[in-house]
Order: C-alpha cells, then structure tokens, then sequence
C-alpha cells in the first residue's frame, strides 16, 4: 500500500459504496478489533475537513468498538473478495473470528486497523457521533432494520488514504 493524495480518488462514490460495498474496522492491534460489511455512507466536506460518513446499529459488534476508539478505517475491494464482504456482513465478530474464517490479513496502521488486501483505505479521526432519529425521517421512508435499533451515524475525517 501506498499513501495517495484525496485528489487522487476517482471513482463514483454511488457504486463504490452502495454496490462495491466496503469493511468498517474500528480497534487496535493492542485492545483488539473488529470489522464489519457497511453499504451506507457517504464522503463530503463537512467543518472544511475531508469527511466520510457511515451509520452503525447498536447492536453491531462494531458499534462497541466504534463507541470506545476515535480511529476507524473504511477498506474497499476488488470484486473478487465479494464473499468476505458477505460473510463479514453476516456473521459477528462475537461468535467468529473473522479473520480466521475469510484469510485475511489486518493491517495495522496508524493506530487501528484495516486490511492488508484491500485495494483503498481510507484512515479515518471520529469527529461526531449521534443516534439517529426515526422521528425525524421524511414521511416516505422507512428503517431498514426491522426490530433492531435505529443507526448511529459517525463522521470521520479522512487522515490519510492509501492504495494498491
């Protein structure tokens, strides 16, 4: 991997996130981490910093790693790691090890970590965090999560970016 500039990234953000999909890793080689399939996201300017945005349910295995460390990292794939991303969208952390059942290989990097397979990274600084407000949606949309709590969402300044 090496570290690119932002300005390097070009890609649709619609196919890379909606449709590519993408790992949401928050922890530490030291206090341990975890990792999770994400498809909800998005990457902007927000306080004039570099931002990616995702959302996080409670009662996701992540969501405690979230919660307790500033750094995350979002690691993206090619499309031959398509049955990681689902096994790691279907199965937790609490009852496998993840990176035992898929083959692979954390990376870590500038205090937590992502995937030494992924073809972009994206090191990320916690910078706000709120529950979201299923009172607050529009009258036609409705919570994807069924029984489960609503999401938290978590913006994150972009620190660094590396690529393959």
């Amino acid at each position: 991997m090496k570290e690119i500039s932002l300005n390097e990234l070009g890609f649709n953000p619609w196919e890379k996130i909606g449709k590519e999909w993408f790992l949401l890793t928050s922890g530490n080689e030291r206090d341990g981490f975890n990792t999770m399939t994400a498809s909800w996201g998005f990457m902007g300017v927000m306080w004039r910093r570099n931002t990616f945005t995702t959302v996080v349910r409670p009662t996701r295995y992540t969501y405690e790693f979230m919660e307790k460390n500033d750094l995350f990292t979002v690691s993206f794939f090619d499309e031959k790691y398509r049955s990681v991303l689902n096994f790691c969208g279907a199965n937790s952390g609490r009852s496998c090890d993840k990176v035992k059942e898929t083959g692979l290989t954390p990376l870590f990097t500038d205090g937590t970590t992502a995937f030494e397979e992924a073809s972009l990274i994206l090191v990320c600084r916690k910078i706000y965090a709120q529950d979201m407000d299923v009172s607050l949606l529009a009258d036609d949309i409705k919570p994807v999560n069924g029984s489960d709590p609503i999401h938290k969402q978590y913006i994150g300044e972009i620190l660094k970016a590396y690529s393959k």
